[in-house]
């Protein structure tokens, strides 16, 4: 059996399956819910009661779920023939460590310390690692980036930003996220490396804005706000937007940019540019 994917279910963790069937494997993949398909075996479980877990020997581990959680499993579900771990966090943990809202804080501090932590156990079990940081991750439909942002210019027609929206982003699709952590694998090169996996485009957060209604098909009406009106209606539409909060609007003239080179010499990583396809919503912003 050549590998384990830990977080099957999830976007990324998806395509990394579908990846791998593509290729000819027959992958184990881990998910708390019963789940079929075909090409796959489908291992029921949860990462944080490993000793409940019985998981077959494998030689690569794929984890898209929250880092620490492998970090505290790894030494109850390793076996010897596993060689190469591939995990994933964010780049997040650059530019949003010191954030003000707490629970982000809290989120990219146990980031943080899992990484440390799964680097640790794997150099005392002679595994080799290789940690990927995604930035702004989205899968048409099925992120809460990208994807949330369509679905409220396909509800209103309209998205209000805060200043000019001049900071830079790099969107990455959850396929290509996929493909790179395979070919992070199959690389000697990436062994016990921590790379940030961006998009293959640069452009600013308005530009990401403008052709997501480009994608929707939608003519571009963006409304820019000084911050003390963003705040105010922000105040006012929080009731109807609970999982908003204003560092969202202040980061959107903030540069969160980084360096693909690494990566690209070591595994080859060539992301697709920002042309999302959202025709498929309906116009509620439904699937």
């Amino acid at each position: 059996m050549e590998s384990l994917v830990i977080g099957a279910s999830g976007i990324v963790g998806g395509y990394i399956v579908e990846q791998l069937v593509r290729s000819g494997q027959r992958p184990q993949a881990l998910s708390r819910q019963p789940r079929q398909s075909a090409g796959v075996d489908w291992l029921q479980g949860d990462l944080a009661d490993p000793a409940a877990l019985q998981v077959p020997a494998v030689k690569t581990l794929y984890c898209t779920v929250e880092i620490g959680l492998l970090a505290n499993a790894l030494p109850q579900i390793a076996s010897p023939s596993l060689k190469r771990v591939v995990a994933f966090t964010s780049t997040s943990i650059v530019t949003k460590i010191e954030s003000e809202i707490l629970a982000e804080r809290e989120l990219l501090q146990r980031l943080a310390d899992g990484e440390r932590r799964l680097i640790a156990t794997c150099e005392q079990l002679g595994i080799g690692w290789t940690i990927l940081r995604p930035t702004v991750i989205y899968a048409e439909g099925r992120d809460g980036n990208v994807s949330r942002l369509a679905r409220l210019i396909q509800r209103f027609g309209f998205l209000p930003l805060m200043g000019n929206g001049e900071g830079r982003r790099q969107p990455v699709h959850a396929e290509d996220l996929a493909i790179g952590a395979i070919a992070a694998a199959r690389s000697t090169a990436a062994v016990n490396k921590t790379y940030a996996v961006p998009g293959g485009e640069i452009l600013s957060y308005r530009e990401m804005v403008e052709r997501i209604f480009d994608a929707l098909g939608k003519p571009r009406r963006i409304v820019s706000a000084p911050p003390v009106i963003w705040r105010l209606a922000f105040a006012l539409a929080k009731p109807f937007f609970p999982h908003a909060n204003m560092a969202m609007g202040t980061r959107m003239s903030k540069d969160m940019v980084f360096d693909a080179a690494p990566a690209a010499t070591d595994f080859g990583w060539a992301p697709r540019g920002f042309r999302p396809d959202f025709t498929f919503m309906t116009p509620s912003g439904a699937l």
